[in-house]
């Protein structure tokens, strides 16, 4: 009873019964050399294989192109020279030339992606399997491949089907398959090595295609083929399916052959690589590496299931006494979780006598404690912000009325009666909307005819230079604003835009739902715009805390606007700044949708 209270009583103790476990540490540093060991050589075997799939796909492409390269030694006969030498209509040599198409598709296995084969002179006249006897609608000149072979004569072309634009169709024969790969070459005299002509062998592109699709690779890998730069030539069913590829590096690129471990899409995919004799293009392999090393994951399962086995009994003894110790510490850290989350009523029970059970009442206490704070904090932060928010409001009328005032005097002073009468109607109804029996907020509505009132006394007062429009849409008219939110924006756009340039301006507000379901304005003007170091400073007050933000002439009644938003609604709502000097300057107010103000929903809530 005694050894059962002293252990049950110290956390230290506990801690000693439960390193008693540690006898399982050698047993899993067995496993895992063990698990290393065969992964490795498991890997290693496995990439090698898949390497020689993709050399063995490389030389069979090879294969093909070699067969179809060696129907070239048809621009030897001497009927075909005969042909490209006289421009009158041969018939017994074409007969010959066709005989001996049919001659060669016999002989080579390859034959059968052979569309078709054309030979012609340099001055049009051909003859192809398909079509016999023709004549080009030109010279073969036209293409830049043809003179590209004058100046290189010796030189065979084996063109991906990206460059055979027009070469299925230089005889106007039906094609078979609009997806070709061409063999060019030169028809030469056998003396004299003059050029006296071309022949052009289609490949019918898809055999290599279903080389690839036939070459199995994994459950998901495929094999598809590039050109020396890396542009896929030939899409297997399985890569057109994914999308896109991993691709080569610049690296691989030069590289003959070789390996890489890609991570492509969320996973680490193989990429194998071979470069084709003749053509130098790449026959790249990729496959996820899970499906390559398989085996290996087998393995590992096998070495994982024995080394478990293994120590299941040493952990089996001590199982009651660790789950005594772990248990009580998982329960309080999973209240500590909770409530580091915000969810403070996740309090300790009251168990047992040990250090465990102490740091529970001590965790209990300072959680009573926290909720105190907090409830003070939010009250005093509730407060400061209303206190700061009247203050904002307070700068922005005193500003306003003082340039109204301004604008009474000097149409008083120039004797126009009636404008001032107007003015002074329009100056009523903007203070009647400006009070709104002390609300902070009113309608986007009510917003709208206040600045329709404002830019009336404005107009009256710059009509050589001002002109408005308003476009709001209907369905927001009806949602809440924060007062004077547009207002010292217009007053901006006017006092600082429109009125250093010359000639007339322009302010638009427009206003509607944006892309995030949010409400936005966008205020634009016609006028000077910001020089851009002046632009930048604004972007950056902007980004700031409202706190630490100090506005700079002409920069005001922006902060003002984007402080009193961010007091009511917080991030991310507020202003954003586009200008161009001398274009003209947009801000974007955004703020969220509201149709029903509710103050405690906005501040400090």
């Amino acid at each position: 009873m005694k050894l059962n209270r002293w252990v049950t009583s110290s956390l230290r103790t506990k801690m000693l019964i439960m390193f008693v476990m540690l006898t399982a540490i050698p047993l899993i540093a067995v496993g895992i050399i063990s698990y290393t060991k065969s992964y490795n050589t498991v890997s290693q075997h496995s990439i090698a294989t898949t390497e020689l799939v993709a050399e063995h796909l490389k030389n069979e492409m090879d294969v093909l192109f070699s067969d179809n390269r060696k129907f070239l030694d048809i621009s030897k006969n001497s009927s075909v020279l005969r042909f490209l030498l006289i421009q009158n209509e041969t018939y017994e040599e074409a007969k010959d030339i066709l005989k001996t198409f049919s001659l060669y598709r016999d002989t080579y296995r390859f034959s059968n992606g052979i569309t078709n084969i054309m030979l012609f002179n340099q001055y049009g006249k051909g003859i192809s399997e398909k079509k016999g006897v023709f004549q080009m609608d030109g010279d073969p000149f036209q293409y830049g491949t043809f003179k590209n072979l004058l100046n290189y004569p010796d030189e065979i072309l084996i063109l991906p089907p990206s460059e055979t634009d027009g070469f299925n169709n230089l005889d106007h024969a039906v094609q078979d398959s609009p997806f070709i790969i061409s063999i060019v070459a030169t028809v030469k005299q056998e003396i004299t090595d003059e050029v006296i002509g071309f022949m052009v062998i289609n490949l019918d592109a898809t055999v290599i295609e279903n080389f690839c699709n036939n070459t199995k690779m994994g459950d998901n890998g495929f094999f598809y083929v590039t050109d020396s730069y890396g542009q896929p030539i030939i899409v297997p069913d399985k890569l057109k399916s994914a999308g896109r590829a991993a691709g080569l590096t610049k690296q691989q690129l030069f590289a003959p052959s070789g390996n890489d471990i890609r991570h492509f899409n969320n996973r680490d995919q193989l990429v194998v690589y071979a470069t084709s004799d003749l053509t130098g293009w790449k026959i790249v392999g990729e496959v996820p590496l899970s499906e390559v090393v398989k085996d290996a994951k087998q393995i590992e399962t096998l070495i994982f299931v024995s080394v478990v086995f293994t120590i299941v009994f040493t952990i089996t003894l001590y199982a009651f006494i660790s789950s005594r110790l772990i248990r009580p510490i998982r329960f309080l850290k999973n209240k500590m979780r909770q409530a580091a989350s915000g969810y403070l009523e996740a309090k300790v029970g009251n168990v047992g006598h040990d250090e465990i059970a102490d740091l529970g009442i001590s965790f209990n206490t300072m959680l009573d404690k926290i909720k105190i704070l907090i409830e003070n904090s939010i009250k005093e932060q509730e407060q400061i912000k209303m206190a700061e928010l009247r203050t904002l409001q307070a700068q922005i009328n005193p500003h306003f009325l003082y340039n109204t005032l301004d604008s009474i005097i000097w149409l008083a002073e120039s004797k126009k009666s009636e404008e001032v009468i107007g003015i002074v109607n329009a100056l009523a109804t903007f203070f009647r909307i400006s009070l709104s029996k002390g609300k902070d907020c009113i309608t986007i509505r009510e917003e709208i005819d206040h600045i329709s009132n404002y830019l009336t006394i404005q107009q009256m007062r710059y009509r050589d230079i001002l002109d408005y429009e308003i476009h709001i849409q209907e369905e927001i008219l009806a949602c809440d604003i924060l007062k004077m939110t547009l207002q010292p924006l217009v007053e901006n756009a006017l006092y600082h835009g429109i009125k250093n340039k010359r000639g007339k301006g322009r302010i638009r507000i427009d206003g509607g739902y944006g892309k995030s379901g949010n409400i936005e304005f966008h205020v634009t003007d016609n006028g000077a715009g910001i020089p851009k170091d002046k632009q930048e400073q604004l972007i950056a007050m902007l980004q700031q805390d409202s706190h630490q933000a100090q506005p700079q002439s002409g920069g005001f009644g922006i902060m003002n606007v984007h402080e009193r938003i961010r007091l009511y609604y917080g991030e991310p709502y507020g202003l954003k700044l586009e200008s161009d000097q001398g274009v003209g300057t947009t801000v974007i107010v955004s703020i969220p949708v509201r149709r029903e103000y509710d103050e405690k929903s906005v501040v400090g809530g």
